[in-house]
């Protein structure tokens, strides 16, 4: 059956976005290359009329340069059909782009919320009346360690029947004393003065030992 009717050929595979656009690309190269040279021809024949004196010569030019205009007008109409089919080609190319993104965020966000129930369920710590709890823990036991700094900072030497008006009295008087204290600053306390000794004899000369001595007196040692 195949030598009669002949085997099927595969099917060529669709062309891509980018292998059609490079095709576009080049396709639009060519044409500028065309209208380049199209214009310098232009130049030239605007330059030969320049010179040439007005005639069948000059007329000549003219019809040569209008073909090659009318030539010019058909590339720039190929090149702005060119551009257009560019443009849809981008613009297609962006919104399978940005499909495949949304795909792609879509799919995370599915891989992401997967994880995230997974965790929810494996750890205890992620569950709300947990940490509630242990919330309430948390300040039971922060106001047991309050209660118990306050019972160890009691003082037991003060006794519970002193007036606190009777200590604000005492500490004015201390302050009172502080402030006498400071203005005699300046005085020589009691304790590092001299004694008073009043009138002392003189010690003896040696004109009074040598009469003591006349006299039968022991001498007296200095």
């Amino acid at each position: 059956m195949r030598r009669i009717f002949g085997a099927a050929k595969p099917q060529a595979p669709a062309p891509t976005l980018d292998e059609t656009t490079d095709k576009l690309n080049l396709r639009g190269d060519k044409v500028d290359d065309q209208i380049k040279k199209l214009d310098d021809q232009l130049v030239k024949y605007k330059e030969q009329i320049k010179k040439t004196r007005p005639g069948p010569a000059q007329d000549a030019i003219k019809r040569r340069a209008l073909q090659i205009l009318k030539q010019k007008k058909l590339y720039e109409s190929q090149r702005e059909q060119l551009y257009t089919q560019q443009f849809n080609m981008e613009q297609t190319r962006f919104t399978v782009d940005n499909v495949k993104d949304t795909v792609s965020t879509v799919q995370a966000l599915k891989a992401a919320t997967t994880d995230m129930k997974t965790a929810f369920k494996k750890n205890k710590e992620l569950d709300l009346n947990y940490i509630d709890k242990m919330q309430d823990d948390m300040f039971d036991m922060m106001d047991m360690a309050r209660e118990i700094n306050d019972a160890m900072g009691r003082s037991y030497d003060v006794p519970e029947d002193v007036d606190e008006s009777d200590l604000m009295a005492e500490l004015d008087a201390l302050e009172a004393d502080m402030a006498v204290g400071e203005g005699a600053k300046g005085e020589v306390p009691s304790y590092l003065q001299e004694p008073d000794l009043g009138d002392l004899p003189s010690a003896p000369t040696k004109e009074a030992a040598n009469s003591e001595a006349e006299l039968g007196l022991p001498a007296m040692k200095t």
